[in-house]
């Protein structure tokens, strides 16, 4: 008597594997899988107002006294900083850290401030 195996053809049986495979690594899943913001909520404080400093930067071109660029790059700086801190951090940010950020960030919020207000 043939097995199984023996008598299903080669496709087939990669098939059954995949969907095999697909139903093992889809159980390996958790559940109640977390959102970015709930596990690290000071990065995505961080990272939503960088955000907002990169919108504000990007619309106010034209009336930032030429200093366009450099607010770029400060803005780029902040949000490298935040990546490294988090690396170091195992993929998060202190207290210490984020008020840091926050400063560097109210900093160049004030420039953009007192450039579209001439």
């Amino acid at each position: 008597m043939n097995s199984f195996v023996e008598r299903t053809n080669p496709g087939t049986l990669r098939i059954l594997s995949l969907v095999a495979l697909g139903f093992i690594l889809s159980s390996a899943t958790p559940v109640k899988a977390e959102t970015f913001a709930q596990r690290h909520p000071r990065r995505a404080e961080v990272l939503r107002r960088d955000a907002a400093l990169n919108r504000a930067v990007n619309r106010d071109y034209g009336r930032l006294d030429g200093r366009f660029g450099q607010l770029k790059r400060e803005d780029q700086m902040v949000r490298r900083q935040e990546q490294l801190d988090a690396r170091f951090n195992g993929g998060h940010i202190t207290r210490g850290e984020q008020a840091q950020l926050n400063r560097e960030e109210n900093h160049i919020r004030n420039q953009i401030n007192r450039d579209f207000n001439k």
